[in-house]
């Protein structure tokens, strides 16, 4: 199951070869006349009649996808159509039925076409009853008119520490990202924003006939809810937004809180670790913890450490903060990296077993290899127009942060390509409602920190907030966590909790993770927690 999964210590990506399949299932609309233009210009799309077949010979054949059409440009919907690639699994209740719970995994750049097989083990039978299970392929991603850049695998290595001898190198490197995913797409890219998306998700809701949406989304998937909460507050149901985006930092500053949450996760580590020193040989104060691994990065410095056939430099070690938020795998791994770096290597640790990942159908539409990098960027350039445009603001900051945040800081606030990005079509959406909604939170979330589901909290008056103390990992529900049977009893009954709660994640449960699309893109191998 996905809620088992871990990244090894060295995580090496590789792109799946999508094989050809069943012809996508377009749906269909009648002509819309020329009043009904005028009275409704997006009734082309709200009216059309998806065409559900079964997604592939070789899945359930109660899983079903429809290929719908949207306007590239909602205030123009007579212009330039794009796909969106929807599925569903049908509620198992007729009677119990509720209506739609439309699923997205995160990103910006996860395809969600698949969630509902995916999802569907992890979700409990009341749940299922309940809801048709809606997939679908954000705007750009999968099957739905893909984007590309053409990136290079230097290109696609966006994890770049500051450094004086190679600030102009990356700064050509950020321009030139820009510049090919603008000879690509065009003014088009302007479109490609997560006020768009939840657009999408409307047409969505009109298309299955419903008044009102509910919702499960994670990671970024947080704030593509909380934009249609604020954009379509009447037709919110019951939204769960787990693993939470503080709508106040997208985007830099959700980068910028990679490195403000390794600091405490860190020390919380050398603490736990100095504990066991017996065990892992790696200091038996914080101090010495802390000492032994930055004299691991040192070295690295001065001559890379080879483990796993990957030879690692200082800088790959601190890319790899994330681990950190994992406080027995972070021992596990830097106590295999001393190991390395004194020249005896042993077999990587394996406490919980890779699981397979599911290929997303691929209707026989080939997706560029670089689609998550380059739908992340559009989205995160796009969405808002805060980035900054001069190059000398990055260097003044990575270097702030670098003495600010040790672990991280110079990577997060180091350039990107949203420095030379055009503007996106809309200014950002500010969320500040009172919506019913559920946030899910773990204490210890390597993507989305505590500090962001609380700034998500405070935008949503209206939303409650379940903590899971002590709980680790990217992803809360249908982890088997303490927060689970709230979530649950919320989407069954559309109950919210009186207050905001906290539970106290068991051992077991801290271990459990989703296997979720990490909120950036690839990035490089190195010393890589997926928490």
């Amino acid at each position: 199951m996905r809620s088992t999964r871990i990244a090894p210590l060295v995580a090496i990506s590789a792109v799946a070869t999508l094989v050809p399949a069943l012809t996508p299932a377009v749906a269909s609309a009648a002509a819309p006349t020329p009043r009904q233009v005028v009275n409704d210009p997006l009734r082309q799309y709200t009216h059309q009649t998806p065409r559900w077949k079964r997604c592939e010979a070789d899945l359930p054949a109660n899983y079903q996808c429809a290929t719908l059409k949207v306007p590239l440009d909602y205030s123009r919907p007579g212009g330039r159509k794009l796909d969106v690639a929807v599925s569903r699994i049908k509620a198992t209740s007729p009677q119990k039925r509720h209506g739609v719970l439309l699923l997205n995994p995160g990103g910006p750049g996860g395809p969600g076409l698949d969630m509902p097989l995916w999802m569907g083990p992890e979700l409990p039978t009341a749940v299922k009853e309940r809801y048709d299970l809606i997939g679908f392929d954000p705007r750009g991603v999968g099957q739905s008119s893909p984007l590309g850049c053409g990136l290079n695998e230097d290109e696609l290595n966006w994890q770049r520490p500051y450094k004086a001898a190679t600030f102009d190198k990356d700064v050509r490197w950020a321009r030139t990202v820009a510049d090919k995913c603008r000879a690509k797409s065009g003014d088009a890219l302007a479109h490609f924003t997560t006020r768009n998306t939840a657009r999408d998700m409307d047409v969505i809701r009109a298309v299955l006939g419903e008044k009102k949406i509910s919702y499960l989304g994670y990671s970024y998937g947080t704030y593509l809810g909380a934009v249609y909460t604020q954009m379509y507050p009447k037709r919110t149901d019951r939204f769960v937004l787990d693993s939470a985006v503080d709508p106040q930092r997208i985007w830099r500053g959700m980068i910028q809180v990679w490195a403000e949450g390794a600091e405490p996760a860190f020390t919380r580590w050398t603490q736990w670790t100095a504990e066991r020193h017996a065990t892992y040989g790696l200091g038996d104060t914080p101090a010495r913890v802390s000492k032994t691994f930055w004299d691991l990065v040192a070295r690295a410095d001065r001559e890379p450490i080879e483990i796993q056939g990957t030879l690692l430099t200082g800088d790959d070690i601190r890319a790899g903060r994330a681990v950190f938020f994992d406080v027995q795998g972070a021992a596990e791994a830097v106590a295999e990296l001393k190991k390395a770096a004194e020249g005896t290597p042993a077999p990587a640790p394996s406490r919980r077993a890779e699981a397979p990942r599911h290929v997303p159908p691929s209707f026989g539409r080939a997706v560029p290899s670089d689609n998550s990098d380059a739908v992340f960027w559009a989205v995160a350039c796009a969405d808002t127009r805060s980035w900054p445009r001069d190059p000398e603001q990055y260097r003044r900051d990575a270097i702030r942060d670098k003495a600010r945040y040790p672990l991280y800081g110079d990577f997060a606030s180091h350039i990107k390509p949203c420095a030379f990005w055009k503007n996106g079509s809309e200014p950002a959406t500010t969320v500040n409602n009172s919506v019913g909604a559920l946030i899910l939170q773990n204490e210890w979330d390597s993507q989305t920190p505590l500090v962001s589901g609380q700034g998500l909290r405070r935008a949503m008056k209206g939303a409650r907030m379940v903590t899971v103390l002590g709980g680790q990992g990217h992803g809360v529900y249908g982890s088997k966590s303490c927060a689970d049977q709230t979530a649950t009893a919320y989407l069954t009954t559309g109950r919210l909790p009186a207050s905001d709660l906290r539970c106290v994640a068991t051992p077991a449960q801290a271990q459990n993770r989703l296997d979720l699309p990490l909120p950036a893109p690839q990035g490089i191998p190195g010393l890589l927690g997926r928490s």
